[in-house]
């Protein structure tokens, strides 16, 4: 006879999740949409996926080395965790030193994309640290941080988790987080600033920097937009600011800047100035990615590569024109019919005032139903992102233009 046991244990931290990933419950109910009209045309400007194809240097490296893999002298295994040497010192040169930060590729650490490093870091940290996320929120710095155990549970009454600190990002600051009077442990930022499309200037992001260093706290920095700052006196990355690299790790991806969301690339700088006490957190992080992770595929290394060659920048930056010109063709259409809007200045997103006191949800399904455009509740970002809207510019100049007119027709 078997002994009777106990079942096995679960994540029960995965029960204080809120109902579905955001983006599961849009996709849902746009499927839902079609199925029950199927003759008419959805335009998307919800989910940041973007349309154009990969660029021609891009492709060429790419094709290049899927010739390699094919012959014996020149095929490739497991790729360093770490990433190739030829593309962390590609990133080195052109997205640090070129703007006076002091990075080594050494500092680098390649990966298939800025959302997996940005669930997967937490595991270098202890969960009792107490996390301070902006409202509203790329979902996944906080549903990840909820899966690991560091929030404790939502309170229904605001929506929002008993351990978390959430610095506001609301109409009446501009958007803009201030600093928390509560010392966090780890401070998530996003700039330019996934969904609001906002940004800060260098001297907003110096005063986050020198917070950090001053409490000991730690810094997550998506920088995932970057490449769509256009005005003056924006850092690019964090470590423009001075101290930065002993208290902040900075998150890149390669899916908007370069087209890679098929194909995912993205890295990771971990300074080995930032420490814990004795210990080194490039350290840790190297140990976490060679125990769990493989390494990017060798064919997209090389992919990567060709967007830092002067061909595959200048490729890129055209692509990164053309959203930027998507973004105009919202920001200013809606402002001409009434709404009130904020980002596409520096970014691809675009945040709008859901019109006439709607809630987020109310406003998606009317946009859904009359107009049959697909955008993203800002509720879905947090409880300060109620009664506010996401619209993204990476369709269809042509799409994006017959968007903006069957919202104006509303």
């Amino acid at each position: 006879m078997y002994k009777v046991r106990d079942m096995f244990q679960i994540n029960e931290n995965y029960l204080k999740l809120q109902g579905s990933y955001l983006f599961s419950t849009i996709a849902s109910k746009v499927a839902a949409y079609a199925a029950a009209n199927p003759h008419r045309e959805i335009l998307r400007l919800g989910i940041g996926d973007v349309t154009l194809p990969l660029a021609p240097a891009v492709i060429k490296a790419m094709h290049g080395a899927v010739d390699e893999m094919a012959r014996q002298e020149t095929f490739r295994g497991y790729a360093p965790e770490h990433g190739y040497d030829f593309l962390r010192e590609a990133i080195s040169r052109v997205d640090y030193r070129s703007r006076g930060a002091d990075i080594d590729p050494d500092e680098i650490f390649v990966s298939d994309g800025a959302k997996s490093d940005s669930g997967n870091i937490g595991d270098i940290f202890s969960t009792q640290n107490r996390i301070a996320v902006c409202d509203p929120v790329y979902p996944v710095y906080l549903d990840t941080n909820v899966m690991g155990g560091r929030t404790g549970f939502m309170n229904p009454a605001d929506g929002r988790y008993e351990g978390v600190i959430y610095p506001p990002c609301t109409e009446e600051n501009g958007f803009v987080p201030q600093l928390p009077e509560e010392a966090p442990d780890i401070i998530y930022l996003c700039f330019p600033n996934n969904p609001t499309g906002m940004t800060i200037p260098k001297a907003e992001l110096q005063r986050w920097v020198d917070y950090a260093l001053e409490h000991g706290s730690v810094i997550i920095y998506d920088a995932a937009y970057e490449a769509y700052i256009r005005e003056d006196g924006i850092a690019h990355t964090i470590y423009e600011c001075e101290g930065a690299k002993k208290c902040a790790i900075e998150l890149r991806s390669f899916s908007k800047n370069a087209g890679f969301t098929g194909t995912r690339l993205g890295f990771t700088v971990v300074p080995r100035e930032l420490r814990c006490g004795d210990v080194s957190l490039n350290d840790l992080w190297e140990r976490r990615q060679s125990t769990k992770f493989n390494g990017a595929p060798y064919i997209v290394q090389r992919a990567g590569e060709a967007v830092y060659s002067e061909e595959g920048r200048r490729q890129t930056a055209e692509q990164v024109d053309y959203y930027m010109r998507n973004a105009a063709c919202i920001l200013e259409g809606l402002k001409s019919a009434g709404y009130t809007v904020y980002g596409g200045v520096n970014a691809p997103y675009i945040w709008l005032k859901t019109p006439g006191g709607m809630t987020s949800w109310e406003f998606f399904d009317h946009l859904l139903e009359e107009a049959a455009v697909v955008g993203t509740p800002g509720s879905g970002f947090g409880p300060a992102g109620e009664h506010f809207f996401r619209l993204t510019a990476f369709g269809s100049y042509e799409n994006t233009k017959a968007a903006v007119e069957r919202i104006c027709r509303l």
